[in-house]
């Protein structure tokens, strides 16, 4: 088995692990995060009505303009702050963080962080 494929079946593991216990409601919603070797994206989603409440990329117009010379995990912190902020100004304080399989590590770890620090609880 190729090294790539090894790895996408662990992460394909460590998702469906996690996702037994991890679940979105309307009074706490998941934060989710994908990232990609380019880009990070994090969604809030309610899975009682499965629909994405807001949503944040290094795509995003507001966020790819604060970019500048940031590097990735820079980035990845500046989409979680978006995140939360977007979120916080449709109601949402209190997210249940679902890391999507990915370790709790860089990247990740820097949405985490931005999302914090820009006020939501989780």
């Amino acid at each position: 088995m190729a090294h790539t494929s090894q790895k996408l079946v662990q992460r394909a593991r460590r998702k469906a692990h996690t996702a037994k216990t991890i679940h979105g409601s309307a009074e706490r919603p998941r934060l989710c995060v994908f990232r990609s070797n380019s880009h990070m994206y994090a969604q809030v989603v309610d899975d009682d009505r499965q629909s994405t409440l807001v949503a944040a990329s290094t795509l995003d117009g507001d966020v790819k303009a604060a970019l500048g010379e940031l590097d990735k995990k820079g980035a990845a912190k500046s989409v979680g702050a978006a995140v939360a902020k977007k979120a916080l100004a449709a109601g949402i304080t209190k997210v249940v963080f679902d890391r999507n399989g990915y370790k709790y590590h860089g990247r990740v770890a820097a949405v985490a962080d931005g999302a914090r620090e820009a006020g939501l609880d989780f």
